[in-house]
């Protein structure tokens, strides 16, 4: 049995140091294996342009904020998996980072960026792939990637037991799309949603909240309001996501004929 969850809550914009802060006092006395957070937790979502997005960034390779998640990490004995801004040379992303006691042991850059994301984002340029936690292969996705069908099948045929998705949700849809995406994979699915809002010159973003963790087939194992702030952890049993078959006859996976897809 896996120990699974999230924290939800509202990052402040803007505000690290405070987000960082909120994180690691709500999570340094939890029993977890795997935590998720939300998309962007550090930096809030709604910038104004690339240059605000670019002042905000960082290299979580020299990041002060990825190194105190690691100590959190490591004085927990979890893995984490949040949202981040990525600084990358000239480039930026909308990333998710798989932190361990180890450090940094999996990164993804968000293939779909949404409406005004792509004004000061760089689009993800690394293939999908799964990363080993502690003998469990662990998917990451980051909120718009939930409609996209292609983004959980790749992961699931790459070998994921659990989709890790951090996200700023302000569609009504996602959640109720993703237990499709676990029936559709037969995969474990967390996505860590915030709550709360953020008011820009543009405009307001009001966040859905509801994070939830879904079973295999489709069946919510938890999921929360639209705006508490909670932190969620539930046991699991990770043979569920290793087991393909809907009937004896019928693997979700095998029974693929992408010849016909084309």
């Amino acid at each position: 049995m896996v120990k699974i969850g999230y924290f939800q809550f509202a990052p402040v914009f803007g505000g690290i140091e405070e987000n960082l802060n909120t994180i690691i006092s709500r999570l340094k006395d939890i029993d977890a294996d795997l935590i998720v957070l939300p998309e962007l937790p550090f930096t809030g979502y709604g910038f104004s342009d690339r240059e605000e997005l670019l002042s905000l960034a960082e290299d979580p390779e020299k990041s002060g904020t990825v190194s105190a998640l690691v100590k959190l990490c490591s004085a927990n004995g979890f893995h984490l998996v949040t949202g981040f801004a990525e600084k990358a040379g000239e480039k930026c992303y909308n990333s998710a980072l798989l932190l361990g006691p180890a450090g940094i042991e999996g990164r993804y850059r968000k293939l779909h960026l949404f409406d005004r994301e792509k004004t000061y984002f760089d689009p993800g340029d690394l293939p999908l792939d799964v990363f080993d936690m502690d003998g469990i292969s662990i998917g990451m996705m980051v909120c718009f990637d939930w409609i996209f069908p292609e983004v959980a099948r790749t992961l699931a045929l790459r070998g994921a037991d659990i989709l890790c998705h951090p996200a700023n949700l302000v569609l009504g849809y996602c959640q109720q799309t993703m237990l499709s995406r676990c029936t559709e994979n037969l995969v474990y699915a967390v996505t860590a949603n915030r709550t709360g809002s953020e008011s820009h010159s543009f405009g307001t973003l009001d966040f859905t909240g509801t994070s939830q963790v879904v079973a295999p087939a489709g069946r919510i194992i938890h999921r929360s309001g639209k705006e508490i702030e909670e932190v969620l952890v539930v046991e699991v049993d990770i043979l569920q996501s290793r087991n393909k078959c809907i009937t004896e006859r019928n693997d979700v996976l095998s029974d693929r004929r992408p010849e016909f897809y084309q």
